[in-house]
């Protein structure tokens, strides 16, 4: 009996240093620098590429109709009038617009073309995508300065079973041209307001959120 008290006491003593372990574990690992709640620096980001679903604007000075409000198709091209199957994704708004042009002057003499993006999607590789025990998983367009407070918000926070301090984000670094991971503290910043858990995101982003196992 008394062999029995005192593994009962040692497992007592031990499920709290237990507990101290996983968390602390749940923080592990390469971390990004935390971003402002609010940014001071607000500026431009990278130049925006065209991604399938995008509606366009196309505007030909003096030459109306040739131009043409467009979606671009799930295939990448666009069509308007006097072009067809015009590759659009990948393509910068003004390298889309020179494209046009050069296509245009079979027709008419040095022709100006503007392509104004109204509704946007982007593709894969500039969108946020957020799965996992989170409210409503989903896909979110790259806006510049964007953090990862911004992106909690849209998907409606965590789940009720959301294990968010071992939530990590996979990032492509294109400097080594290889994937890197780095952990996240969601709860610590949804539920504790710590603003050293919020960080700046970037286009391409996955943040992965795991359910809690307990």
């Amino acid at each position: 009996m008394r062999f029995l008290s005192v593994s009962r006491a040692f497992i007592g003593a031990s499920l709290p240093a237990i507990a101290l372990a996983g968390c602390a574990s749940s923080s592990s690992g390469p971390q990004l620098p935390p971003a402002s709640f609010v940014s001071t620096d607000e500026g431009p980001g990278e130049e925006y590429i065209i991604g399938p679903l995008d509606d366009l604007t196309i505007f030909v000075w003096r030459n109306p109709e040739l131009g043409a409000k467009v979606q671009v198709r799930p295939d990448g091209r666009i069509t308007t009038p006097l072009i067809a199957d015009m590759p659009a994704v990948g393509k910068t708004p003004k390298v889309l617009a020179d494209d046009i042009k050069q296509a245009l002057t079979k027709y008419i003499e040095n022709p100006l073309v503007s392509v104004i993006v109204n509704n946007f999607s982007g593709t894969f590789s500039q969108q946020v995508r957020i799965v996992g025990a989170t409210e409503k998983p989903a896909s979110l367009p790259y806006r510049a300065n964007m953090t990862l407070l911004d992106a909690m918000i849209s998907v409606g926070g965590l789940s009720e079973y959301a294990a968010g301090n071992r939530a990590r984000l996979v990032r492509y670094d294109k400097a080594s041209g290889k994937q890197k991971e780095y952990q996240l503290r969601l709860t610590d910043l949804l539920k504790r307001g710590d603003t050293r858990a919020n960080v700046q995101l970037a286009p391409g982003d996955v943040i992965i959120i795991p359910e809690s196992m307990f």
